[in-house]
């Protein structure tokens, strides 16, 4: 048979089981996660609300999908849920690509950068010069600034860039930038190296060092990046959250977060202890850092994927994607206070059909696909049960691919395997099984589990325990059951369909 007919064959078969050649093409494009078009996208960038609408920058790559010399990706949404996908905002130029960083809406004119009554939105970013690098002086990274009057659509560079050139640390990146009101100036949260360096301005363009923080406190696997620092409140008091991202060193293996809570002045972050806290225990979690001018309501969304193997993933025509965003907040266990991150309420507009029960017995297994009437592998679970055994939630699908979500009581520990999730032959560490420590001592386990196409992100506990993997099925995971040896009653069963109620991005 020609290989023509051959072809025409299959299209047909496609078409006439009621999928797109897209949709084959694409199986690993999550629906309601933002991913770009085409092409590499690695951290979340310049995150900032601004009438009304939630802006995304993201490390892009737009002539392949691998990493290549970085630009400011950019995409908006209205809700944090359907992202639209905008042109590129920051290209590289004489002074270097354009590394990662956030944006501030500067509402004083403080830059002086606003015109004719309105302010700017100033995009603070490490320029990374490939030249310079070449020489290995160590000052190939610096701070330069770009602003916005026409609400984040077009960019003009500062002239005077860089604002804040490099003293000699080979790693000198990320500036996160928040208004400190009460010494009324910004402060810039920058990784240098082995540590986090606090510099503050009055106007975004003159920076004077503070102090550093962390070289004996935390993880130190890998270099520190991506650094973000606010304030929560909790049980009356001001608790200052400090985030570094670690690449590698995370806690099963490559990229991840880690996060201090503590005091700051203005000047110098005390940490209240200087052990290591995880953000996320998965392994598809990094680069996290929260939107700015969201007023105390802290968001934070972080990039789905782990240097470990990020460049090899099998997808086309795109590589990476971000995490569903998610609200933080504090949590007091006995005399430790940690970080929860929980999805944000805005997610609740994709529950579509769906059903909840109450005492549940799983003695073996409870098979719910029947039940849930689910092909597409998108949904939402939600359980209650006391904390008395075992127990593992099974994502499957015809192919004998299984993603495995559980607890075990012994090791008190939640955890992910992926071993046979499908494709995982692209990279010899991805087909793990990731753990994580239960924290909460709550005689009920309470989990919140949501899946897209190609990921998984666990809340246990209230978010005290998130999870975070993507996998690779070879076809969508429409089975899904309930397993404990030794039996087990749930308390609540919540379930529902997942429906992204706009076109996905690559349609826009």
């Amino acid at each position: 048979m020609k290989k023509s007919i051959i072809i025409a064959l299959l299209f047909c078969a496609i078409l006439t089981s009621g999928l797109k050649a897209q949709d084959v093409k694409e199986k690993y494009r999550p629906e309601f996660h933002f991913s770009p078009k085409a092409n590499w996208m690695n951290d979340p960038n310049g995150m900032v609300y601004h009438n009304g609408t939630f802006h995304l920058f993201f490390q892009y790559y737009p002539n392949d999908k691998i990493w290549g010399p970085m630009h400011w990706g950019h995409a908006t949404s209205k809700d944090m849920v359907s992202w639209e996908e905008q042109p590129v905002a920051l290209f590289p130029d004489s002074l270097g690509y354009i590394f990662s960083g956030s944006a501030v809406a500067d509402v004083n004119n403080t830059s002086g950068f606003g015109k004719d009554g309105k302010f700017p939105l100033v995009a603070i970013f490490t320029h990374h010069n490939p030249v310079l690098e070449k020489l290995e002086t160590g000052k190939h990274e610096y701070q330069s600034i770009a602003y916005s009057l026409d609400d984040g659509k077009t960019w003009t560079k500062y002239s005077g860039n860089p604002v804040l050139q490099n003293p000699g640390i080979s790693d000198f990146r990320d500036p996160k930038v928040s208004w400190f009101e009460p010494k009324k100036k910004w402060i810039m949260t920058l990784a240098t190296k082995d540590r986090v360096t606090f510099y503050s301005s009055p106007d975004l363009k003159s920076w004077v060092r503070e102090s550093d923080f962390g070289v004996d406190a935390g993880a130190h696997g890998g270099v520190w990046e991506c650094p973000d620092l606010f304030p929560i409140q909790h049980n009356g008091k001001q608790v200052w959250v400090l985030i570094v991202n670690i690449n590698p060193g995370g806690p099963n293996k490559g990229s991840a977060g880690q996060y201090f809570l503590g005091d700051f002045d203005g000047k110098t972050f005390k940490a209240y202890s200087k052990e290591t806290k995880w953000l996320d225990f998965g392994t598809d979690n990094y680069a996290s850092v929260t939107f700015s001018n969201t007023g105390s309501r802290v968001v934070m969304m972080g990039w789905m994927s782990n240097w470990q193997y990020a460049n090899v993933v099998p997808t086309a025509p795109w590589r990476s994607a971000c995490t569903i965003a998610r609200q933080l907040d504090l949590k007091t266990v006995g005399k430790e206070i940690y970080l929860t991150s929980t999805p944000v309420k805005e997610l609740e507009v994709l529950r579509s059909t769906g059903f909840t029960e109450q005492n549940v017995k799983v003695q073996g297994q409870l098979d719910l696909t029947e039940k849930t009437k689910n092909s597409t592998g998108l949904f939402r679970l939600e359980l209650e049960t006391k904390n008395t055994a075992d127990f593992s939630i099974v994502l499957a699908n015809n192919e004998g691919n299984e993603l495995v979500v559980g607890y075990n009581k012994a090791e008190n520990q939640y955890y992910i395997d992926r071993s046979k999730s499908g494709k995982i032959d692209f990279e010899k560490g991805f087909g793990q099984k990731h753990t994580a420590p239960r924290l909460s001592k709550d005689p009920n386990i309470e989990l919140t589990l949501i899946a897209d196409a190609a990921s998984v992100e666990l809340f246990a506990d209230g978010g005290l325990t998130p999870m975070t993997d993507i996998f690779f099925p070879d076809s969508k995971m429409s089975k899904l059951s309930i397993k404990s040896v030794s039996g087990m009653t749930l308390k609540k069963l919540g379930y529902s369909v997942l429906e992204p109620k706009a076109k996905s991005v690559r349609e826009n």
